[in-house]
This record gives structure tokens, C-alpha cells and sequence, in this order.
């Protein structure tokens, strides 16, 4: 068993490892702002219902959160009272120093304190659990037996994909305005590292903790020197100070996990994300759920999914905007009840496509035209292109006929503001050769001049810009 787990220990590390050499660490790049508050938020949840049973001083049989929930609340009654307090006076105590002394380190002080109540008052007595005998000394080397590896590697991907997502979501997650982004191929590396020498120590697969994290990041920790301290301390406790720590009470660790995994509920950023866009709190809300109810790594995915789903949905249906001029200036904006001041010009309608335009959204955007030409009934349609970054072939195969049904109706179309990329396309094509240079505009502006010229050589009357009236 030992051996089986060294070599799982040990691929996990491999593919880390392997991963970061082919620079996989983009994924990480999918974790959204509104799916890390998300994130967050469902980690502190199930931070704080995995610890509140330590807290009461009951036993139950973990499994899902509302499992836990249903648990907590029926073995409720048959809290132990000391070890209730004994919890709570250790959530009270990290708030006075947090209120009066924030630089003194407020765990280490409480956690001796403990301590010390167990060994010389005796509190075991009131029924306070303690942590137990841990082994002393160094681990023992192992060697992993590595004709398991065929029947291990399935758990080997699935438990570094796992790894990597919660390490590069906690690291994303607790990273401050005023520090570097963490660089989530080194992240890669690390733990790919750490993971591979941990194998040869009885180490299981490891990655990035949520909740020591938090308790990192709130008591102060800024830098590597925390993790060398907590490892060197790691060290110190196996050789030497076993005895001491087997005396530590349940009830205080866990409050003090729960004092700074309950900072990670953050409702301040869920109600900033809820006033901007309702769309991108949905996201937040599902990442909450699906962290709390069905684990880290499946709710982050299904975050995931939504959001790229969400984003197809909106690639899917750009938007087309009927534009006016602003008055006195050369600035197009969108026609809207805000500016009916507005000018537009008769015979002449100026439309905006924003986003790429391909094969999923070409028909839609073609749909949204037509009932505008029809509507405006003008001689002449601009387009205005310089939001389109791109223009795919069954894009460009829509313009093409839209050119042909226009001109077959007696209205000219004109393409303005193309981007290098969308006049390369059109050049090369068919629609380059019936547009010409007379029909492809640097911008609108131009657009206009060029057709109150050409109107006034046609002999119409000349066209004067008229106010717009706003659409029902």
C-alpha cells in the first residue's frame, strides 16, 4: 500500500511536471473574477461546516455538505459544553487581538495557551478532545513499485488536474491588489516538484490547501519565508516536540480555521458584482453552489462551463446598432431615447456590427440587418466594420449575397472602418472586386461627406441633418 501510494505520489508530481514544460498553466486563465469570489465563498462554507463538529465536540459521518449540515444540526444537542466554550472563547480571542494587537501572531499565542490549560489544569478531563500521539522521529524513504503504474495513472490525471485547479484557484483567490499574479506554470513546477520528492518520503499527492491558505494569508504570511517557517516547524514538532502537540485541543484548531475561512464570504463583493453585471453573478452564485455541494474541482468546472457557455451565447449574438452623430462633432454613437438630438441623415443608414463575425453568428447577423434596411428604407447602407476584428468565410459569404439582394433592390452597400485583417478577406474576394475602392471607407465621416456629395450631384435636394426620433 505504502509503495502503491509513493508511485501515485510520484506520477502526480511527473505530470505537474510535464504540464508546466508544456506550459499548460493558461487553463488556470478560465478561472473568471466573479467564479474566484464564488471559489472563495463555497470554500469558506465547507471550511466552516467541516470544522463546527470539532467546535461542538461531536462525531459525525462526513460526506456531502448538506449531509454535514443535516448532521451538525441533529448532534447539536449533545454538545459538549467546555469544548464549546473553549471554542468559542478562541474565536473571541482572535478578534480582541485582531482589534487590539494585530501584529502579535494571535494563533501561536492561543494554541500555547491551550496547551498549557491541558497539561497543568487538566482540561481532558471535561471531556476536550486533543489532537493525540503523533510519531516521532523522520519518515521512513520509500520506493515506489512501479508495475502499478498502468493501473494508476488514471487516478494519477485526474488527482494533478485537481491539484492544479485548486492550487492555482487558491493562489489566485488570495492574491492581494499590491502583489504579483501568481505565474500559474511555476505553480505547475512547484507542485510538480514537491510532489516527486514528497513520493520518496510516504508523501500522498498534495497541492495547494484552501484552508491553511487562508489561515496563511489572514495571520500576515506575504512571502515563501511562511511556508519555510511552517515546514521548518513541521520539522522541529516530528523530532522533537511530538508530546507537546498531542495536546492541543481539537476545539482551538478548528476555531481558528474558522475564524479566517469565514474572511473568504465576502457578501460585499457579491452585491458589487450583482450591481455591475447580473449576468456575471449568476456565475459567482453557481461557483458557490457548486464548490459548497458537489466539491472543489466539479464546481469550479461547472463555473467553468457556465461562463463558457454564457460567452458562446454572447459571441453567438452580436450586436448591430443603428448609429446618429453626435451634434457638432465626428462622433457615431448608438441611437437611443438618452440623445434624441442626435443627426441622421435621410436616405443614408449608418449600422455597427461589434464582435467577430463567423459561421455561428453570420445568418444572426444577417437577420438583425435586414429588418433595419427595410425599416430606414435607404438608398445607401454603411457598415461600419472597425469593431469586427475578424471576418470568417461564412461571414464574408453573407456580405457577399447581402451586397447582391441590396444592389438587386436599388440600395448600396459600403463597408467602413475595416480592420487590416477584415480588408485583407474582402480584398481577396469577390466583394472586394463589386465594392471597389469607392465602397470601402476609412470611416464615417467620410461616409457621410461622400453621400451628401454624391446626393447633391444626383440633383436631390440637399440633405440636411434632421433630429432623431426616438424609437418606441
Amino acid at each position: 500500500m505504502l509503495q502503491a501510494a509513493a508511485l501515485l505520489t510520484l506520477m502526480v508530481g511527473g505530470i505537474l511536471i510535464l504540464a508546466a514544460l508544456l506550459r499548460l498553466g493558461f487553463v488556470a486563465n478560465f478561472i473568471s473574477e466573479p467564479v474566484l469570489v464564488g471559489f472563495q465563498a463555497g470554500i469558506g462554507v465547507v471550511i466552516v461546516v467541516d470544522q463546527l463538529p470539532k467546535i461542538l465536540g461531536i462525531h459525525i459521518a462526513k460526506a456531502s455538505l448538506l449531509h454535514n449540515v443535516q448532521a451538525i444540526a441533529a448532534g447539536a444537542s449533545h454538545a459538549s459544553i467546555p469544548t464549546l466554550f473553549l471554542g468559542g472563547l478562541t474565536i473571541a480571542g482572535l478578534g480582541v487581538f485582531k482589534r487590539f494587537r494585530p501584529q502579535w501572531p494571535a494563533p501561536l499565542i492561543l494554541i500555547a495557551a491551550a496547551v498549557a490549560g491541558v497539561a497543568w489544569l487538566g482540561w481532558g478531563q471535561f471531556g476536550i478532545e486533543v489532537v493525540g500521539a503523533i510519531p516521532r522521529g523522520l519518515p521512513a524513504l520509500s520506493v515506489p513499485k512501479l508495475a502499478l503504474a498502468g493501473d494508476l495513472w488514471p487516478a494519477a490525471l485526474a488527482i494533478a488536474f485537481i491539484s492544479f485547479t485548486e492550487t492555482a484557484a487558491a493562489g489566485r483567490a488570495f492574491v492581494r491588489a499590491d502583489e504579483p499574479r501568481p505565474r500559474e506554470n511555476t505553480e505547475l513546477l512547484a507542485t510538480g516538484v514537491a510532489n516527486t520528492l514528497g513520493a520518496l518520503f510516504g508523501s500522498m499527492p498534495a497541492g495547494g490547501g484552501t484552508s491553511q491558505t487562508a489561515v496563511n494569508r489572514m495571520s500576515g504570511a506575504r512571502t515563501q519565508i511562511a511556508g519555510l517557517t511552517a515546514a521548518a516547524v513541521a520539522l522541529l514538532v516530528m523530532l522533537f516536540l511530538s508530546p507537546l502537540v498531542a495536546l492541543m485541543p481539537q476545539a482551538v484548531l478548528a476555531a481558528i480555521v474558522v475564524f479566517y475561512s469565514a474572511k473568504l464570504i465576502k457578501p460585499a463583493d457579491f452585491a458589487a458584482i450583482l450591481q455591475v453585471r447580473r449576468r456575471e453573478f449568476l456565475w459567482a452564485v453557481i461557483a458557490v453552489l457548486g464548490v459548497a455541494l458537489l466539491g472543489t474541482l466539479k464546481g469550479i468546472v461547472i463555473a467553468i462551463i457556465f461562463l463558457l457557455a454564457a460567452l458562446a451565447e454572447q459571441t453567438a449574438n452580436p450586436p448591430v446598432y443603428v448609429l446618429g452623430r453626435k451634434p457638432g462633432t465626428n462622433v457615431f454613437r448608438s441611437r437611443s431615447r438618452e440623445h434624441p438630438e442626435d443627426e441622421l441623415f435621410p436616405g443614408l443608414l449608418l449600422l455597427r456590427i461589434e464582435g467577430v463575425v463567423f459561421f455561428l453568428n453570420a445568418q444572426r447577423v444577417g437577420g438583425k440587418i435586414q429588418p433595419l434596411i427595410d425599416e430606414a428604407r435607404a438608398r445607401v447602407v454603411a457598415l461600419d466594420l472597425s469593431a469586427v476584428p475578424d471576418l470568417e468565410y461564412s461571414a464574408l459569404k453573407m456580405l457577399i449575397e447581402a451586397d447582391q439582394r441590396l444592389r438587386d433592390s436599388g440600395v448600396e452597400l459600403w463597408l467602413v472602418g475595416l480592420t487590416p485583417g477584415v480588408l485583407s478577406v474582402v480584398q481577396r474576394s469577390s466583394l472586394g472586386e463589386t465594392l471597389g475602392r469607392q465602397r470601402m471607407l476609412f470611416d464615417l465621416e467620410i461616409a457621410v461627406r461622400n453621400f451628401q456629395t454624391l446626393a447633391e450631384q444626383s440633383g436631390t435636394k440637399s440633405l440636411t441633418s434632421a433630429a432623431l426620433t426616438p424609437r418606441s
